[in-house]
């Protein structure tokens, strides 16, 4: 009979292949499983999936239609308790508490065959693999190390507990104290009465004692006292766990009984042993009065007081109703206590022998070791100790913690650097320092066409004398020039655009100005500034930001009298535009147009803003007679003049860029963890880098939480920059943790501050920031416009931002008023970041890139030209200079839709085109930024607070039924969610897990299936067959799981029934031959290949756009998804409405692809699953699952090679997009 080999996967990535016969049942397969693949030998239990169906025990392998590629999944699970035993008695007759504990006896015998029968056959393999078998040798030795415990003793199978307690219930009356039962335990416990390692095995004192026995085969060195401490702990353990599966609870009368009963067999342990347990080590071996919960005390062997038979009657028993913890709990719990009672009791004397200067253990006693403990300083030189310990790399054990600095003494950002370097850096994260060198400034007098007025108010804010920018800028301005300036950050702009603005609404009382800012925050801080300045103009200028967060009544009050409106390019569409009656006084009288940060109009928002600022500049020509002057500032592009004048349509424009302002000393230190990540990296709220918790410590998301509690204990204001919401909330509630223990007074010091957050938390936030009562903030890119939070000494950025403008604006935050500053990026293992760890000089010398924007999408602009004919009529003649050549066919295209209509004349030029659409405002469906208005609004319920806002596409991934959800470093357990009134409602919570949701998306392309479309000239290059198309996303949520944090074992999986959610976008993509198809599926699944080497090429992206990859996102097939997958190499916005990007790479894909392959080819990781550093990518929404490296290289070669036949074949013609 033919044989069948199976590939059987963890979520983790572990695979493992076993060959078996077709008439094989899945519950044989586990059980092989369990004897040879180390996920399962460590899992007491799991189930198995194929296509996502959980698979039936007595289900035949050949039953299953299996295809190349195709592989098991096997997922943990904990078993549920069976249903409670109502009320049951405790009188005489302990017969409840038996039925319970026999209703449960089979499954435990079970489990328990399970972890006794692994010891064993770890045994085996190692003996085996002493026989010759090394190639096995690295996962018997993994595999030993789950199961923790005793190794040398393992592998002998001499007394071990697990035997002991399986002997005891195989018996028939399952007592312990039985006469042969309790000379095995005298054998158990005199096998475990040496001070040895937790992890391997060996006596603690042998290995690093000063002195040697003459006996060369000494195996332990434990002095008397010593072994009778460890001897009683063994004991208190092993009874402990027997007590459990008989249901009851320790206490002091069992306690003296057992001693007293095993005093016959010549045992001389006493409870004054086991009370110096409790005072060696306390958070280990723990004694409670009667009247106090155990549960209080679950990380401790707790022991109750009990001092007469009566009480000791009810105490021994456990909760009425309550099931015995299961075997896999037990025997866990006692490996943890072993391990942390050794670990502890080895501290305290290496500390006692370090404070007393003892050479060894035999020139002290047990009463000496008990005295030093009961000292009052003990504590804090135990603290030390621990941390200390902490800090070191054991040779037994791999992960290291972060040591912590408790000392909170001011630093200089250049002394943090050495800091840095010596402490927390010690391990060789810091991979490179660039010192930025001071620059002075050019200065000059306040020019004398100013009047006293402007003079005055500049002095009032301390300004005597100008940066050379800043006079040519004023000047230039007041001249009439429309100006763009584009310096460093910090440079003062403001004042660039402020004195000229200013200067001419105090000659010209009937002036009026139009300030336009990204982001509301940046409008709030320009106020701020602005009337501190305007109180040395005494002409009465009313000013006042019109935005969302403007009252109606603050509305008409600045309609009717402000002078200078400051506003954002949404309010200017969505209730100044259309609404251009009611602003006539301002219109009419317009001089300037200030629009700061202009490098923040790029993709999308940058194409939809060249549209308004067309309607805006047709609007004051047509209907109103004003013409004003532009100014704009920029910080960080490489293309300044040529994008504004682009944005804005204007025809001349004045760049100034000779920077005269000065710039203090900056260290920019390059940050690279020293461990790499896990290659399975999860997106979800507490699994962001996939680690348990020994691992945390290692992780990005945790060195820059240590990062930035340094910054804040020793006196330096920080901000963490953070990719994303989540890192934010992450970032900050490790740092709270950190500070609780270092530095507690500083713990309320720090905070999130994100998109989402209400109004006035935000306003709160900034204010207190910039007060001085924040000393740090934890920041999405929301913060790294310029809006002034006071001084900063350190940025601290969490992976690279999406581009090199971005990294250099968000760390132009520090250093200002002339103070030297510090920013540190740090690394994840994406490929951008690890490149320019690797190759610093790329980041520090390479190029800003540039800004662009279409203000002639065709798209974009038929959505623009309806409320532009609300607002006006539209006429060919006098309006292609404002809207370009495409003016005609948009009106046409408008007109047979049914949304413009015309005057009867018959000259098309002299036509008058009106609105005749069915909406009132037709800009309220025009989404800007690409984020859509429908939005879910976070409740605490206990508080009735709004906790945020979650856009509709982004909310059910955050928050749904059961869901745990992050709060400026709080959780919070979702009770309920009302889909009607688009409300979550939620309450604060404390777990030990996380959720993430089960989901996938289907991506539809709407006019896009011709493999190579239609031929033009040559001249239109570069050559390619990808296509950017219209598409359709749509996301189905079916379910979720709850995973611990730590372990990231998933504890269940949860049905869920939400609504879709579907979205019109933009896709890039490339057709994958059917006969490359054919070449990669006899050997690798085709499916994995298209998901890595869609992986691969967003990846590289960022090397030819400025862009953030969340703009972007790769088609990634479910695995579980049985329906057919479209052969192409695809990525898409992940936006509603896109962001333009797709369009915008579609002439770079060939080049894309090629980077791509030579990403692949260049990372040396073994695994077919790939690294972080080529195919997995952190935001995957299949979490990395069906992912194949080579396969993809396969894929990549293969178009490309396509690509250059087709393109041979065709010398004179490209395809169209």
């Amino acid at each position: 009979m033919a044989v069948k080999e199976i590939e059987v996967r963890t979520l983790s990535g572990e695979s493992t292949t076993i060959t078996v016969s077709p008439e094989t049942t899945i519950n044989d397969l586990k059980h092989l499983l369990k004897l040879s693949f180390a996920p399962a030998t460590s899992s007491p239990n799991f189930h198995l999936f194929f296509k996502g169906t959980k698979l039936n025990l007595q289900c035949k392998v050949s039953s299953l239609a299996f295809q190349s590629g195709e592989f098991f999944v096997l997922i943990p699970f904990t078993k549920k308790n069976k249903p409670q035993v109502e009320n049951p008695s405790f009188s005489n007759d302990a017969s409840a508490a038996s039925s319970f504990a026999d209703s449960t006896y089979s499954d435990m015998m079970q489990e328990f065959s399970y972890l006794r029968d692994n010891s064993r056959k770890f045994s085996e393999g190692n003996n085996n693999n002493s026989n010759g078998h090394g190639d096995d040798d690295d996962d018997s030795f993994k595999s030993r190390r789950i199961q923790g415990g005793n190794i040398d003793k393992d592998e002998r199978n001499e007394g071990h507990p697990y035997d002991l307690l399986w002997n005891v219930l195989r018996s028939s009356d399952r007592d312990l104290f039985e006469e042969k039962n309790c000379e095995k335990f005298v054998e158990v416990l005199q096998s475990m009465n040496c001070l040895s390692s937790p992890y391997s095995g060996k006596c603690m004192l042998l290995s690093e004692a000063i002195f040697r026995t003459s006996d060369d085969h000494a195996s332990c060195l434990c002095p008397t006292w010593l072994r009778g401490l460890v001897e009683a702990f063994a004991l208190l353990s092993i009874l402990w766990a027997f007590l459990q599966l008989q249901t009851e609870r320790m206490t002091t009368s069992r306690l003296k009984q057992v001693l007293g009963h095993l005093e016959k067999f010549g045992v001389g342990i006493c409870m004054e042993d086991i009370e110096h347990l409790s005072v060696l080590c306390p958070k280990v071996v723990y004694f409670v009065n009667n009247d106090m919960e155990p549960k209080n005390f679950s990380n401790a062997l707790v022991i109750t007081h009990s001092s007469t038979k009566e009480a000791d009657k009810f105490a021994s028993k456990l909760e009425a109703g309550k099931t015995c913890r299961s075997l896999s709990k037990i025997f866990n719990l006692m490996k943890k206590w072993e391990s942390s009672f050794k670990t502890s009791l080895w501290e305290t004397i290496k500390l006692l022998m370090s404070k007393k200067n003892y050479e060894n253990l035999l020139s002290f006693s047990l009463e000496d070791l008990l005295l030093f403990v009961k000292k009052g300083d003990y504590v804090l030189e135990r603290n030390e100790a621990k941390r200390a310990r902490r800090s070191s790399s054991s040779a037994s054990n791999s992960h290291s913690v972060k040591r912590r600095c408790h000392d909170t003494s001011q630093l200089l950002p250049s002394e943090m650097v050495e800091h840095l370097r010596k402490s927390i850096g010690s391990d060789g994260q810091m991979v490179h320092v660039e010192k930025i060198g001071a620059r002075k400034g050019s200065y000059v007098e306040i020019p004398n066409e100013l009047s006293d007025k402007s003079k005055s108010a500049l002095k009032s804010i301390g300004i005597n004398k100008l940066y050379s920018h800043q006079a040519e800028s004023i000047m230039a301005s007041l001249s009439g020039k429309n100006v763009v300036v584009a310096t460093m950050t910090s440079s003062g702009k403001s004042v660039c655009y402020n004195l000229p603005v200013l200067e001419a609404l105090s000659h010209n009382l009937s002036s009026c100005a139009l300030y336009l800012f990204p982001t509301k925050a940046l409008a709030q801080d320009q106020l701020r500034a602005l009337l501190t300045l305007t109180n040395g103009f005494d002409c009465g200028i009313n000013i006042g930001v019109y935005d969302g967060d403007t009252s109606q009544k603050e509305r008409t009050w600045l309609r009717e009298n402000a002078r200078l409106l400051i506003t954002n390019p949404d309010m200017l569409h969505m209730a100044i535009l259309p609404l251009h009656r009611q602003f006539s006084r301002i219109l009419s009288n317009l001089s300037f147009v200030v629009i700061d940060e202009a490098h923040a109009y790029k993709g999308a928002f940058g194409c939809h803003t060249a549209l308004i600022l067309r309607r805006l500049r047709r609007l004051c020509s047509h209907v109103y007679g004003s013409d004003p002057s532009f100014v704009f500032c920029t910080a960080t592009s490489s293309n300044p003049r040529e994008h504004c004048m682009e944005l804005a349509n204007l025809s001349t424009l004045e760049l100034i860029e000779k920077d005269g302002s000065p710039s203090s000393e900056k260290f920019f230190v390059l940050w690279n963890p020293v461990l790499p990540l896990r290659t399975e990296l999860d997106k979800s709220e507490f699994g962001i880098d996939g680690r348990n918790a020994s691992d945390k410590s290692l992780s990005p998301i945790s060195e820059v939480s240590h990062l930035f509690a340094e910054m804040v204990q020793h006196g330096l204001r920080c901000i963490a920059f953070c990719k994303s919401r989540k890192l934010c909330e992450l970032v900050l509630c490790y740092t709270r943790e950190i500070l609780e223990e270092v530095a507690p007074h500083h713990v309320n010091s720090i905070c999130a501050y994100r998109a989402g957050y209400v109004s006035e938390d935000r306003r709160r936030i900034e204010s207190e920031f910039f007060g001085g009562k924040l000393c740090g903030i934890a920041a999405t890119n929301a913060l790294e416009l310029g809006i002034d939070v006071g001084h900063i000494d350190v940025t601290l950025h969490l992976g690279f931002p999406g581009s090199i403008a971005s990294l250099w604006q968000q760390a132009g935050r520090s250093g200002r008023r002339e103070r030297s500053s510090l920013a540190v990026y740090v690394a994840f293992e994406g490929p951008l970041d690890q490149y320019f760890m690797k190759f610093p000089q790329k980041l520090f010398c390479g190029p800003i890139e540039c800004c662009h924007i279409d203000a002639q999408n065709q798209q974009v602009l038929e959505q623009h030209l309806v409320c532009a004919a609300l607002e006006h009529p539209l006429s060919l003649l006098y309006d292609e200079k404002y809207f370009g050549s495409g003016l005609s066919k948009a009106i046409n295209a408008l007109k047979n839709r049914g949304y413009l209509t015309s005057n009867p004349s018959n000259d098309s030029l002299s036509k008058i085109w009106s609105y005749m659409g069915h909406e009132k405002r037709p800009s309220r469906s025009i989404s800007i930024r690409a984020i859509e208005a429908e939005r879910y609004i976070v409740i605490d319920k206990q508080l009735n607070e709004t906790l945020e806002e979650i856009e509709e596409s982004r909310a059910f991934f955050q928050v749904y039924e059961g869901a745990v959800y992050l709060h400026q470093g709080r959780t919070y357990l979702v009770k309920d969610l009302d889909l009607s009134r688009k409300i979550a409602y939620c309450e604060k919570a404390v777990m030990d897990y996380y959720t993430k949701t089960r989901d996938y998306t289907d991506i539809h392309i709407v006019g896009g299936k011709i493999a190579y479309p239609a031929r033009v000239s040559k001249d239109q290059l570069p050559k390619t067959t990808a296509q950017a198309n219209p598409c359709s996303v749509t996301t189905t949520w079916f379910g979720f799981c709850r995973i611990r944090r730590g372990s990231n074992q998933v504890l269940d999986t949860v049905d869920l029934s939400l609504p879709r959610y579907s979205y019109e976008s933009q896709a890039v993509w490339i057709s994958v031959p059917q006969s490359l198809k054919i070449i990669v599926e006899k050997k690798y699944s085709f499916r994995a290949g298209l998901h890595a080497a869609c992986h691969a090429v967003l990846h590289v992206v960022p090397l030819y756009m400025r862009c953030n990859l969340s703009d972007l996102a790769p088609e990634c097939p479910n695995p579980y998804d049985s329906r057919f997958f479209p052969e192409r190499i695809l990525l898409y916005d992940q936006h509603p409405g896109g962001t333009g990007v797709s369009k915008q790479i579609q002439p770079y894909f060939t080049e894309l692809l090629h980077s791509a392959l030579e990403l692949l080819t260049c990372c040396h990781c073994s695994s077919d699953t790939g690294c972080p550093n080529c195919v997995q990518n952190l935001a995957c929404q299949e979490y990395n699952e069906l992912i194949n490296k080579d396969a993809a290289i396969i894929i990549i070669k293969g178009v490309l090679d396509a690509e250059k036949t087709y393109f041979e074949g065709h010398p004179d013609s490209t395809p169209s997009c």
